[in-house]
């Protein structure tokens, strides 16, 4: 039965990487945490994770670009953890390549789970915060919403995530509801390692390349992204909606 004491919170995509790294923090916070992924076996190493440090956690598997998948998984969440308040959209994939390079399934795949994705669990997942009179969204965009090369689809989608979010806080401010995004820039995780796998780069050198660039002169680690969303989510952010916030070690890197 869920704890009518504890906040729940959903992070998506959050198997490894900064979802589970923001899944992770979201516990410490206090917050009994959905871990939600395509995969529901690949959520054991954070629920794990959570479990470990006395938090409570519980894996979810859903393609979060299905409606049918995404209701039924909130519905589940609000079964056995709680009423959702907190949604993280943090699900996304990588289909990169240079315009006329691009197919049709690169692009549509990009934007179904970015897009469609945070659109369908935003909708699931409001009408727990609208009742309850509160509630926190925060999307994940990228500093690749300014333009990046091979990355027509991605940045097109980060770029929508922007207006997205402005759209949730005008919406649903009223209700006690926020929304906010956050901007990343370089982060070491899988996903970028990927990217050099991709273009036939080591990753120390393509960790090397983006840090030349950064001005505080370090990667980015998911756990800086996390804290990001930790503000966002509290009470002292209740004032702070529709807002963009670029974690990148610079104005934009």
């Amino acid at each position: 039965m869920p704890e009518s004491n504890t906040r729940v919170a959903i992070v998506t995509g959050a198997a490894r990487g900064i979802g589970a790294a923001t899944a992770k923090r979201l516990a410490s916070d206090g917050l009994a945490v959905a871990v939600v992924d395509l995969d529901e076996k690949q959520c054991a190493d954070t629920v794990s994770a959570i479990e470990a440090e006395g938090g409570r956690a519980l894996a979810v598997g859903a393609d979060v670009s299905d409606s049918a998948q995404v209701d039924a998984a909130v519905e589940r969440v609000a079964a056995e953890l709680g009423a959702p308040l907190v949604l993280v959209n943090n699900a996304g994939v990588l289909r990169d390549n240079l315009l006329f390079k691009m197919t049709d399934d690169d692009w549509d795949t990009v934007m179904d789970v970015h897009l469609r994705g945070s659109f369908l669990m935003s909708r699931a997942a409001q009408k727990y915060m609208t009742e309850a009179g509160w509630g926190r969204i925060v999307n994940l965009s990228s500093t690749s919403a300014l333009g990046n090369r091979g990355q027509a689809n991605y940045s097109t989608a980060k770029a929508g995530l922007q207006g997205f979010t402005k759209t949730l806080a005008i919406e649903l401010g009223k209700f006690g509801v926020t929304a906010n995004a956050i901007a990343p820039g370089f982060i070491a995780t899988d996903m970028t390692k990927a990217t050099a796998d991709r273009v036939g780069v080591s990753f120390e050198d393509f960790t090397k390349a983006a840090v030349a660039q950064i001005p505080v002169a370090r990667a980015g680690a998911p756990e800086d992204i996390a804290n990001a969303v930790s503000f966002f989510v509290g009470e002292q952010a209740g004032f702070v909606s529709g807002q963009v916030l670029y974690v990148a070690g610079g104005p934009r890197a």
